[in-house]
């Protein structure tokens, strides 16, 4: 009989068994990128790792853990974009800093579909242990952007760029819902003109809002 390939063996020794929540969260995730993370199901996610549904809930608590953990990833592989695109550069402008973050975080699209889940439905059905690992990790990496966002330009000091930065999640997770529709109703959008107005672009929009803020802000710590 042909064995199964090493994934999909029961995990018996520690280092087996990070393999199989790898390929747990590794199918999750390229579900997610593929039909959207409303739409995956727990079943999906152990048909694409090629385990039985059982046996993925040995790995994690629930659904919602899977994607709760990729959140985490998410917000630190954002942070690590935006350190790369900063740099240890000090002479920039709000403005500057308000189109850095969208560009970035718009160039995570996983993580902008997931930031509306998070407070929504992801914490709501996990273990407080789960939350306080997801949110501990996600601070973190916020607080690394505060700093690297902070030096980057002088005009907003960590409380602000932290405001900033935190407003930037908010609408990134809010205009990637409505700028991704499901389609049918993008069909709806063009063929209706009444409706042209619900079509978003989604980095121009969260651009506009994120250099007001950022306007704004520097504008009140004057």
């Amino acid at each position: 009989m042909n064995e199964l390939p090493a994934h999909v063996q029961r995990a018996r020794r520690p280092e087996h068994k990070e393999l199989r929540l790898a390929a747990i969260v590794e199918a999750a995730r390229s579900l997610a990128l593929e039909k959207g993370v409303r739409s995956v199901t727990l079943t999906d996610i152990a048909a694409r790792t090629g385990i039985n549904k059982s046996a993925v809930l040995r790995y994690v608590e629930t659904r919602e853990d899977i994607y709760l953990r990729l959140t985490a990833e998410c917000w630190e592989r954002w942070a690590a974009a935006l350190r790369e695109e900063l740099g240890e550069r000090t002479d920039g402008t709000p403005d500057e800093l308000a189109d850095v973050l969208c560009r970035t975080v718009v160039g995570q699209p996983l993580l902008c579909d997931l930031l509306a889940h998070a407070a929504l439905h992801l914490e709501r059905h996990v273990s407080t242990d789960a939350v306080l690992a997801y949110k501990l990790t996600a601070l973190a990496a916020l607080e690394d952007m505060v700093g690297v966002g902070s030096r980057f330009q002088s005009s907003l000091d960590e409380a602000a760029a932290r405001e900033l930065i935190g407003t930037v999640s908010l609408l990134a997770g809010a205009l990637w819902q409505i700028s991704t529709p499901p389609e049918a109703l993008a069909r709806l959008y063009v063929e209706e003109p009444r409706l042209a107005h619900a079509a978003v672009d989604f980095l121009p929009r969260l651009t506009s809002a994120a250099r007001a803020m950022a306007a704004g802000l520097a504008a009140r710590g004057e």
